[in-house]
């Protein structure tokens, strides 16, 4: 079973005791990560005068805006890494080619001057 880390972090002024499999760091750089994001918005005019509930809306509204743009990245990157591999994949194809092809010509001639 793997074990539990446990860190203190600091969210929107109060401090949270988080647990879970990853490191402390990775836990603190989640907190962290929370904590940018609510004092961006915190940071907009008028976000504090909204009711708690909007607050909170709005903050998971942006850190599920911040993943899905996220996921769409991702899914791109992996699509030009596939393209890229496929081009990688027949341009060494064609250099085997162009590589036998010269090594004929190189035996051939080889042979020619032997004679």
């Amino acid at each position: 079973m793997e074990r539990k880390n446990y860190a203190e972090v600091l969210i929107d002024g109060k401090i949270y005791t988080l647990g879970g499999a990853e490191e402390q760091e990775y836990l603190q750089k989640v907190a962290s990560y929370i904590n940018e994001k609510i004092g961006i918005l915190k940071a907009q005019p008028g976000f504090t005068r909204q009711n708690m509930d909007y607050q909170e809306v709005m903050i998971y509204l942006n850190l599920a805006d911040d993943y899905f743009k996220t996921l769409q990245e991702a899914k791109m990157l992996r699509a030009q890494k596939e393209e890229l591999e496929k081009e990688i994949y027949s341009l060494k194809h064609e250099l085997i080619g162009v590589q036998m092809k010269l090594d004929a010509k190189t035996e051939k001639k080889d042979t020619t001057n032997k004679r």
